[in-house]
């Protein structure tokens, strides 16, 4: 397992805190010395797993707040919140996300819901977070992106997919945004001269809630695509595996910016970290930076003229 470096007296936000990888980041990150904000949109869940690691570690010192990241302004709320604090930011782990809901859903803003969820929401809290993180000596950003990115295409025609939705291709243009967001948001970094590592990752085939909570989304019983997917006959591994990717993204030393991270067996399904390689799609800057200047549009959230 990988051993997180000492963190003592890092701050740090992980959203999707109160579940898989981002409650097992959480843990280990709080375990190795770090004060960890759990943002969460259920506050009583982010309250649970909390204590559940309190439990492990009594003294972790975790902070539950809540954020929704499927809309905008909970995550405007969320981020004042911080910056009012004045605290500077050495690590945002953009963790949290939802998959495959069987019906085309949309955020409190109008945006289908994992475009905004997965993408838009996070873009917009890590701008918004972009004057504390960069109070900090040496800042951090690590993504969550996922594997199917390889799958992806941005369709600027229909970012939205409000013509034809198809579940399985709108998660994989999310993770594809993601992972683009993060490669632009190192290239914007190194531009402007600012000491911030921008890394990305991917947790292969790890075991969460996450393969089948969004699958039922607006449905009593589970869809057959829920019921599939965990069924599917591949290999998979827990959290505690599948989150080292995004650790190693988030704390590294040896990490460098737009640096990808995943599994390292079975085609990157399962298995300690390593770097990953880039899908073709997500290596086209031109598109990436067309990208960043879309959900600029679409949010309202632009960079800070000057931090």
């Amino acid at each position: 397992m990988y051993n997180v470096p000492d963190q003592t007296g890092k701050y740090a936000v992980v959203t999707g805190a109160n579940s898989g990888t981002g409650k097992e980041t959480t843990r280990r990150l709080a375990a190795a010395g770090a004060r960890v904000v759990m943002a969460v949109r259920t506050v009583a869940k982010g309250e649970a797993a909390r204590a559940e690691i309190l439990a492990q570690h009594p003294g972790a010192l975790l902070d539950v707040r809540r954020v929704d990241l499927a809309d905008l302004e909970s995550v405007r709320e969320f981020a004042d919140g911080l910056i009012a604090d004045g605290v500077p930011l050495d690590l945002l782990v953009n963790n949290a996300g939802v998959m495959v809901p069987p019906e085309r859903m949309t955020t409190a803003d109008g945006f289908e819901l994992q475009f905004g969820s997965n993408f838009l929401g996070p873009f917009a809290l890590t701008v918004r977070l972009l004057p504390l993180l960069l109070k900090a000596p040496a800042p951090r950003v690590a993504t969550m992106s996922s594997g199917v990115a390889t799958r992806g295409k941005i369709n600027f025609d229909d970012l939205n997919w409000e013509r034809r939705y198809r579940p399985a291709a709108a998660y994989a243009q999310s993770k594809l945004a993601d992972l683009m967001m993060g490669r632009h948001l190192a290239t914007i970094a190194a531009e402007r001269g600012w000491p911030l590592l921008s890394t990305i990752a991917h947790p292969g085939y790890t075991r969460t809630n996450l393969q089948t909570a969004g699958p039922s989304l607006g449905r009593e019983k589970p869809s057959p695509a829920a019921r599939l997917l965990v069924r599917v006959p591949l290999p998979s591994q827990g959290v505690e595996q599948g989150a080292e990717p995004l650790l190693v993204a988030a704390v590294s030393a040896e990490a460098k910016p737009r640096e990808y991270y995943g599994p390292s067996e079975w085609f990157g399904l399962v298995g300690p970290a390593k770097l990953a390689k880039t899908p073709r799609s997500a290596l086209d800057d031109e598109v990436a930076a067309r990208l960043w200047t879309t959900a600029e549009q679409l949010t309202g959230v632009r960079l800070p003229a000057v931090v």
